[in-house]
């Protein structure tokens, strides 16, 4: 399931499923049928859904622009927000994209390997390893992208080196 994909409506209509309305009422001291109209639609898209929490975070995330939001939601459930790459150009090589993803990996083991080198670690390594971590994902992503878009396909005749006999 790709969340990203899904209206809040639609996430808290799955949370439904697996959680009870009532608990999450009851622990949010709020009205069951709130819960039940946060897995509606909006009613501007003809539903009679109430803006949810979800909403309400999307809203603060689009007016701030600050991604600390989603990093503390993140947080929440021992997770850590990582940005999409942007402007990932269209039709990018495999090779040269597998590559990146290998430089990128080798990047971050020798700033490991180089913060570890005295058998300590300091917060000031911690933080550029952490750095090193958040640039292979994010190099990663684009690589996951580019293939669930399509950009690893077949190559194009131009793009065939010519036989030699």
């Amino acid at each position: 399931m790709v969340l990203a994909a899904m209206d809040a409506h639609e996430v808290m209509k799955e949370l439904l499923k697996r959680t009870s309305a009532k608990q999450i009422a009851a622990e949010l001291n709020l009205s069951l049928s709130l819960i039940y109209k946060w897995a509606e639609p909006p009613e501007d898209d003809s539903g009679s859904g109430a803006s949810s929490p979800l909403d309400r975070v999307g809203q603060l995330i689009r007016v701030t622009g600050d991604a600390r939001i989603a990093q503390w939601v993140c947080e929440r459930t021992n997770g850590f927000f990582i940005r999409n790459p942007q402007d990932l150009p269209a039709g990018q090589a495999l090779i040269p994209m597998t590559n990146d993803i290998v430089k990128e990996f080798a990047d971050m083991l020798a700033t490991i390997a180089t913060s570890a080198a005295d058998n300590t670690i300091t917060k000031d390594e911690a933080k550029k390893i952490r750095a090193r971590w958040e640039e292979l994902k994010t190099v990663t992503e684009g690589f996951v992208q580019s293939a669930e878009g399509g950009s690893f396909g077949p190559p194009k005749e131009k793009d065939v080196p010519e036989k030699k006999d």
